[in-house]
């Protein structure tokens, strides 16, 4: 049995999916962080439980030939990234083993496996960052948190991001000091400024900042945007996201703006869409292309279909496919996504397609009175991917072909599961990533209904 400060010569084998490396230690598995396959090391054990342990690099003997310099002071604090120390040839190579093993040991399922479409962009891709702000020793801090934490690192430079990101933060942390405007503070519920909120069209290149505040008024909010525009002129739009609420959510229900318009402009597949602080986009715009590339491939459209897109949001998955169906009906709970779906069709033009506020199940039941019955569904869950409801709503539209988009091939694994036993096969699936150097990556699968 391993103890606590054993330390212990081993070679890691390999890559579990929250990017630790896996070695073997008298039988027992040991998970060890910012290793790569094939590193040969001295491991410290520093946590033991019934069949596995945790383990620290004691000394590297002799590095992996997927080994790179990671080039970020915050990388083994800030909870982004995971693998960075690593090739990014051999981070695909372990996200593309990632969703294959999640969906044949969790699902049970034997699909036919494409391959990992990666990133145009492995640096600067995000168009979308999130700030928490806090306070610490009179001074304004911002960052990321520190793995499953919520301790801020400070951290305006990130290569992930866009480099005017840096100076809206720096900016914004200094007039906040300049000014002496509070900091949220979690524990007491107390101080203004929760998060620095910024968006960015890619195409357009018109920039969001919201600043998301446990208030109604940001004090000098006229000076703080005068300012900005100094700094950043691609600033097209401010707003205040207004969050009362005691708890880990960032944004609150509540959005007013002060300077410009209450959205901004992107392109995605050739369809221009509006953004509210309170849209789902994707934060990858160029992977996000071919991720729904990918999922038109697979839907095999011949133009006469009723396509539905469940959870879509702002309709960018569906819109991006509305040329090539006959009728695009798109499905949200969200009434201001619903809205700004609607106006997003109707910006470009999009004559065939309509969206409705409801969930899944209620869907059903509307298209069911209406005597309609989608050949093809899309649907692009969250993270914790479909409930009950969900899936046996989808099995009682009974679509032909059911394309499904996700960010957790866990849930995704088990969705898929659910719906074998509904009477869907899972015929491929193709793992995409939009998320560089963390560990997240997107899959699309195409089920079918009944044997093929």
């Amino acid at each position: 049995m391993l103890k606590k400060n054993q330390v212990e010569e081993a070679v890691i084998t390999a890559m579990s999916s929250d990017g630790n490396g896996i070695a073997k230690i008298d039988g027992m598995v040991v998970f060890v962080p910012y290793t790569a396959v094939g590193d040969r090391l001295k491991i410290k054990i520093v946590k033991v439980q019934k069949n596995y342990s945790f383990g620290i690099v004691e000394e590297l003997l002799e590095p992996s030939p997927d080994r790179v310099d990671d080039h970020c002071p915050v990388y083994k604090k800030c909870g982004g990234c995971s693998f960075r120390h690593i090739s990014y040839e051999a981070e695909l190579r372990h996200k593309a083993e990632f969703v294959e093993s999640n969906l044949r040991r969790l699902g049970g399922l034997e699909p036919t496996m494409l391959p990992i479409t990666p990133s145009p962009l492995v640096q600067g891709y995000r168009n979308k960052a999130q700030y928490p702000i806090r306070e610490h020793d009179g001074k304004i801090e911002a960052g990321f948190f520190a793995k499953r934490s919520h301790r801020v690192i400070s951290c305006a430079s990130c290569d992930l991001q866009p480099d005017f990101f840096e100076d809206i933060l720096e900016y914004t942390k200094q007039f906040l000091e300049q000014h002496n405007i509070s900091a949220y503070n979690e524990e007491t519920g107390k101080g203004k400024v929760r998060h620095l909120y910024l968006r960015y069209g890619e195409v357009s290149g018109q920039v969001m900042v919201c600043l998301v505040l446990n208030s109604e008024r940001m004090p000098h909010q006229q000076e703080y945007v005068q300012g900005l525009l100094e700094v950043c002129p691609k600033v097209s739009s401010v707003v205040l996201n207004i969050n009362r609420e005691q708890n880990n959510v960032i944004l609150g229900p509540k959005c007013v703006t002060i300077y410009g318009s209450d959205t901004i402009e992107d392109t995605l597949c050739s369809v221009r869409f509006e953004l509210s602080p309170l849209s789902f986009y994707q934060v990858n715009r160029q992977a996000a292309q071919k991720l729904y590339k990918l999922a038109a491939e697979m839907a095999d459209f011949r133009g006469d279909e009723l396509l539905v897109d469940l959870y879509c949001g702002a309709g960018t998955i569906g819109l991006s496919m509305a040329s090539k169906v006959r009728e695009l009906i798109g499905v949200e709970i969200v009434p201001d996504a619903v809205e700004n779906a609607r106006a997003n069709a109707k910006r470009c033009g999009v004559e065939n397609a309509r969206f409705i506020c409801a969930d899944a199940k209620e869907a059903a039941v509307q298209l069911a009175e209406e005597n309609l019955h989608p050949d093809v569904i899309v649907v692009d869950p969250p993270r914790k991917g479909c409930d009950a409801q969900v899936l046996q709503a989808i099995a009682a539209m009974a679509p032909q072909r059911l394309v499904m988009v996700s960010c957790n091939s866990a849930s995704l694994a088990r969705d898929c599961k659910e719906l074998a036993a509904l009477g869907y096969q899972l015929v491929k699936a193709a793992p995409v990533d939009l998320f560089p150097r963390t560990t997240h990556v997107e899959c699309v699968v195409l089920m079918v209904k009944g044997q093929q």
